[in-house]
């Protein structure tokens, strides 16, 4: 690869942060941009169930990575809360979504890694749709649940599915 070239990543977690990290290490000279829709970046998602468990109890012990620390150590810059919409491939762009003031906007790219992740599946079952169903895939999902130990101490959950 040359170096210079313009690299967007989507998607910050697993996949994402390892790829910009060893980019960086193989491509010193490149702008490496990612973009996550979620508000965190590499985090443990098996250590989830642990600290809304409080077997792990330092919620902050979870993230192995924030995007400060990705910006400083690696000089990628990252997006947190960025939607990606659309790509054009034609055009080498990606239309981003910024989450928290709504703005649209388009960046252009030499190299596209797509590393989005996936999104957890609610059973077409009657109830799924209710309040207090709740899915695990992100730090803001386990606060969710966290939150409802915590406060309302219910006596009993039903796992539903084999991830972490």
């Amino acid at each position: 690869m040359a170096d210079g070239k313009r690299v967007l990543i989507v998607g910050g977690v697993a996949g994402g942060a390892s790829t910009a990290a060893r980019l960086r290490r193989l491509w010193e000279d490149a702008e490496i941009v990612m973009f996550e829709r979620g508000a965190h970046i590499s985090f443990a998602n098996c250590g989830l169930p642990y600290h809304v468990g409080n077997t792990i109890k330092e919620r902050d012990r979870l993230l192995v990575q924030t995007p400060e620390q990705m910006r400083e150590r690696f000089r990628v810059d990252v997006r947190v809360r960025s939607e990606v919409l659309r790509i054009d491939r034609p055009g080498k762009t990606l239309t981003v979504r910024d989450l928290a003031s709504g703005r649209e906007y388009t960046e252009p790219y030499d190299v596209l890694v797509l590393s989005p992740g996936a999104e957890p599946v609610r059973p077409p079952i009657a109830g799924a749709d209710a309040k207090r169903v709740l899915t695990l895939r992100s730090m803001t999902d386990m606060d969710a649940i966290k939150r409802i130990v915590d406060e309302e101490k219910p006596a009993r959950a039903v796992v539903v599915g084999g991830g972490y």
